[in-house]
């Protein structure tokens, strides 16, 4: 009988989400300006959402995320009387923005007054089946059956109206895992969502875009922390803005041990290679470097692994790994830990919106990869190069990003949405992203 307790369990976070799903709840102040923001969520059958969520357990390949469904997609509280934080798996984003959707407050059932048409879609977790399931070798085909349904489903003409230019949805991957190219023979690694014209149209926020389509856009990664109001929110910044520095740098992640020279490897060495003999006389930091090992997925739920260490570090190294983007920078901008990129595709060509691109030098450290890896430029020499002062200075910019990288939790607090969070952020980017294009379409035709 306890072996069933899951499947029990995960059944009724999927009734319970179905059930929220089905109607729009906008818990949003009254009367607000709607002007040019105005938004239809276009119905879908729940084969496309929600139905795709009773497959939690079938791709053992992947992981079983049946555990991350409850609380709309922010997974399990990390203890029984925590508010703010949560067992969140990034692959929950299309379930998060679903949610948070319902509240938007310029929701309308008419599609033809709308700015902009939210499809539901839930394309990265239907992506799993290509990528680890039974349809691996028909990747080609993923979101045909979307485009079959919202063509030939078109009363009153909402597709066709605009031709999909003014249609956007969410897919939790990297655009690189949507982008195969059409019919590669043999198949490589991903889905070919993003290369099918029919969808070329279509604004796609995913965690990391290519550089060149027009459709995608990179949002951030979901974090452990959604705040359900105000106070929460200036409690953690309040206590993340008196946490003692005593570690000057910190890398919390996985690889760097394999003989191939790479910026991780560097990264490692380099840590492995300081005693800390003399670091309490430099600049008063007690360690120069430490490294949190998240080998093998071990830190991705468990926010306490990497949070605390982060707290007591001034900067953590955001190196690229399999793709440039990291979920590490938005935790440690969050625990007010300064990022040190080492590519501008790990986060100045991607978070435009959420982080904008003239201000990064007020908030990160740049360190080109390459004059680690190949020219032997130290780390720890640049960090400790830049005044006391400075470091300050950008750790309170930090502190102010840190409301635009976070999703805060669904029904919040009136007073906490004052305040712009990530998903706030994204719908205003996209329709602002629609409108552009909309009127280059009617200037073109015109």
């Amino acid at each position: 009988m306890a072996s069933s307790i899951p499947t029990i369990l995960t059944t009724l976070f999927i009734f319970l989400l179905k059930s929220t799903i089905s109607q729009q709840i906008n818990t949003n102040p009254k009367d607000p300006d709607c002007t040019d923001r105005w938004i239809h969520i276009r119905r879908l059958p729940s084969r496309f959402n929600t139905d795709l969520l009773s497959n939690c357990s079938e791709y053992p390949l992947f992981d079983d995320f049946c555990p991350y469904l409850p609380n709309h997609g922010l997974g399990q509280r990390t203890h029984s009387k925590s508010h703010s934080w949560f067992r969140t798996d990034p692959l929950m984003l299309e379930l998060i923005f679903h949610r948070r959707m319902l509240e938007y407050p310029c929701l309308t059932p008419d599609p033809n007054s709308a700015n902009a048409v939210y499809l539901p879609y839930y394309g990265g977790i239907d992506s799993l089946r290509y990528l680890y399931g039974p349809d691996v070798n028909s990747s080609v085909e993923h979101g045909l059956e979307l485009f079959d349904f919202v063509k030939e489903q078109d009363s009153p003409n909402v597709w066709a109206r605009h031709k999909g230019h003014d249609h956007f949805l969410v897919m939790a991957r990297p655009a690189w895992d949507l982008s195969q190219p059409l019919y590669k023979d043999p198949p490589v690694w991903g889905t070919s969502f993003l290369e099918l014209p029919e969808f070329y149209n279509v604004t796609v926020l995913t965690f990391e875009a290519r550089a060149w389509p027009w459709q995608e856009r990179a949002v951030p990664y979901p974090t452990s922390f959604h705040p359900p109001n105000l106070s929460l929110l200036e409690s953690w910044i309040h206590r993340v803005r008196r946490s003692r520095r005593s570690t000057l740098m910190l890398f919390a992640g996985g690889g760097g041990v394999a003989a191939t020279r790479n910026i991780r490897r560097s990264i490692r060495d380099e840590c492995g290679n300081d005693t800390s003999s003399n670091a309490n006389n430099s600049n008063g930091y007690v360690k120069l470097c430490e490294i949190v090992d998240c080998s093998n997925g071990i830190c991705e739920h468990d926010p306490i692994r990497y949070m605390k260490p982060m707290l007591e570090a001034s900067f953590c190294l955001q190196p690229p790994g399999d793709t440039p983007t990291r979920r590490s920078t938005f935790d440690s901008i969050l625990a007010g830990c300064i990022p040190v990129f080492f590519e501008e595709l790990s986060a100045k060509m991607q978070y435009k919106w959420h982080m904008p691109e003239e201000e990064y030098e007020e908030f990160s450290v740049f360190i080109p990869k390459e004059e680690v890896v190949y020219k032997g430029l130290k780390i720890l020499d640049v960090l400790m190069g830049i005044p006391r002062d400075r470091v300050w200075r950008m750790r309170e910019k930090v502190l102010e990003l840190m409301p635009r990288v976070m999703y805060r939790r669904h029904g919040s607090s009136v007073d906490l949405r004052t305040k712009k969070d990530a998903f706030d952020i994204a719908v205003e980017g996209t329709l602002q992203r629609i409108k552009s294009r909309l009127q280059d379409r009617s200037v073109t035709f015109n």
